[in-house]
């Protein structure tokens, strides 16, 4: 990888750093041991980060190092350069640098450029299905609910501090017994709230995974359902009833466009609560260190399901106590990405498939093994990449089981710390293989398994001979 491609821009952080301690730029270059117009050039990313400096700000500032790999504004750029690939921008090239400039120094104008995407991409879909009755409502113009709710845990490291810390000394609280913590959360809901918990197969042949009934204080939970999801689905519960006015506020501030983002929003809050609640951060943390993140492990002592170990390892962003950042994604057999998020580089298309030399499609023949894979991205970086599948049995022959696979992956630079990569020669750069985020956006110019050409680049056909792919990128 070229030096240019791991230098780091940091403008709109350093000075946001530099206000935040009421200093002018004579005085903070003064701390930094640097002149004034070296500090201007840094903060209006026409200098990148020199080793020295970053070095001045961790011991002069305590300034987080471990956000420089993908801060805010690399995942806002990640976002705008997908977008930019969408054939109706065919005819206007922009250069990476570019995107670092725009999103360093402008991120509010470029989140209005991304929400008015977000606002033509539904009317096309609208206007693509032919909606004669399409009217100029309220409706037609807000971003769609699910999307809006992931793009704010996206943006907020998938990590809610007060939540987490509510949950946290929750668990603390309840779960200082021997008992199992089944029991635990089943007696807590009964004596704090006079709420019985009930198993019932009943629930589970109308396809229930919970419900409460408010009028015989009953929570009914799915006979068939694993016990881990029975304990995630009580958590959930307490998390609705007490955590109410905190949710609120949270809400509040995000302000979400639309009700029904709201509504789906306070249903991620609870389950956030509800999987904090199950994996305590600094108990889970330190656990996930000692076991060297062995998915099984952590599990087991948690009472936990791999999906939900897997989950929270990617959630693990609290400042001055941060994880291993993990990508962590499940999708199912069409290639829908239906849970998402990334604390690494890596960050996922939100329009077309994945790479199909991700080992995570492999995974659905894997009958829940786990599979590794040293793979790097086109912008050079190297991951261990984890995979394993996942099936959600019916109660009923009829109605067909849901397959998921799950994938969770590091930068190659943490391998030390899973047990996962002990043989896998991750000091080998011939181990690893090429992967992209997607065909539309990866600049791969070889590669026998693209499907359509990137959207960036222009191609050319030989008419006298066919080779595996029917044309070359430019």
């Amino acid at each position: 990888m070229s030096d240019d491609l791991r230098k780091i821009f940091a403008g709109a952080r350093v000075r946001h750093l530099r206000q935040s301690h009421k200093m002018t730029q004579a005085e903070f270059a003064r701390r930094l041991g640097i002149s004034t117009s070296y500090l201007n050039q840094i903060e209006n990313n026409h200098r990148s980060l020199s080793a020295s400096v970053i070095l001045a700000l961790f011991n002069g500032f305590d300034f987080d190092l471990s956000d420089l790999a993908l801060d805010e504004s690399g995942k806002i750029a990640v976002d705008l350069g997908e977008i930019l690939s969408d054939p109706v921008f065919a005819d206007t090239r922009i250069q990476p640098q570019e995107l670092k400039i725009a999103t360093s120094n402008t991120p509010n104008m470029v989140r209005a450029f991304l929400g008015l995407y977000q606002v033509y991409q539904k009317t096309r879909e609208q206007l693509g299905q032919l909606d004669t009755t399409l009217s100029a409502t309220e409706s037609a113009t807000t971003p769609i609910p699910y999307e809006e709710v992931r793009d704010y845990f996206h943006y907020k490291d998938n990590y809610i501090d007060e939540l987490d810390r509510e949950a946290e000394a929750f668990a603390r609280t309840l779960m200082a017994s021997d008992k199992q913590r089944y029991v635990l959360l089943a007696d807590y809901l009964n004596d704090a709230h006079g709420i019985r918990v009930v198993e019932t197969k009943s629930a589970a042949a109308a396809g229930t995974i919970r419900r409460y009934d408010p009028v015989t204080q009953t929570l009914h939970l799915s006979a068939t359902s694993s016990p881990a999801t029975n304990l995630f689905q009580m958590a959930y519960q307490v998390g609705l009833l007490e955590q109410g006015a905190l949710i609120e506020k949270l809400l509040d501030e995000a302000g979400f466009h639309s009700r029904s983002a709201r509504e789906v929003c306070r249903m991620t809050f609870a389950n956030y609560f509800a999987g904090a609640v199950v994996l305590p951060y600094s108990e889970f943390r330190e656990a996930a260190a000692e076991t060297r993140h062995d998915l099984d492990r952590l599990a087991f002592r948690f009472d936990a399901s791999r999906e939900q170990v897997c989950h929270r390892l990617s959630m693990l962003q609290r400042p001055g106590n941060k994880g291993v950042p993990f990508y962590f994604l499940r999708i199912d057999r069409a290639g829908n990405i239906t849970k998402r998020h990334s604390a690494t580089s890596l960050q996922f298309t939100r329009f077309g498939g994945s790479c199909p030399l991700w080992n995570i499609h492999a995974a659905f023949e894997s009958q829940g093994e786990i599979l590794r894979q040293l793979a790097s991205t086109p912008d050079g970086l190297r991951y261990v990449c984890l995979a394993f599948s996942k099936t959600i049995r019916s109660a009923d022959f009829r109605k067909a089981s849901r397959k998921f696979a799950i994938g969770l992956g590091c930068e190659a630079k943490y391998a030390s710390q899973l047990v996962y990569a002990d043989d896998l020669h991750v000091s080998n750069a011939e181990r690893f293989e090429p992967i992209g985020t997607g065909c539309r956006i990866c600049e791969r110019s070889n590669c026998a398994h693209r499907s359509v050409p990137p959207l960036a680049r222009d191609i050319t056909v030989d008419h006298h001979a066919r080779n595996i792919v029917p044309f070359e990128v430019e």
